[in-house]
């Protein structure tokens, strides 16, 4: 079992920049973060491997970017040029591969002026 501690979050308003930070009680092969905005299901923002191998959703790109310290075993995610639309619960998730198993409780993150 492994267990994730999120920190970060809050509001922002439109063009501002959040940092998210999750930390894992192991090490772990992928760590990401995933999001849910109300009445839609939960996708991926950006995933990491420990190799430093990235995913990222198409909506994100350029703006968004992930970071991991293995020494640490976490992960950030470096939030800029905020839309709107990026508002959601923000999960971190963590997996033995690419596959999300494990789930922090969760950060909103709100944009909005």
């Amino acid at each position: 079992q492994v267990h994730l501690v999120e920190s970060g979050g809050g509001l922002v308003q439109p063009g501002g920049s959040l940092r998210l930070s999750c930390a894992a009680s192991g090490s772990i092969f992928s760590m990401g973060w995933y999001r849910q905005a109300p009445g839609k299901q939960r996708e991926l923002v950006a995933a990491i491997s420990s190799g430093g191998s990235t995913n990222y959703a198409d909506s994100v790109k350029g703006r968004f970017t992930i970071s991991r310290d293995n020494a640490k075993n976490t992960v950030y995610l470096q939030m800029n040029s905020l839309k709107p639309e990026d508002t959601a619960v923000y999960y971190c998730g963590a997996g033995h591969s690419w596959f999300a198993r494990y789930w922090g409780q969760g950060t909103q993150v709100t944009v909005s002026s």
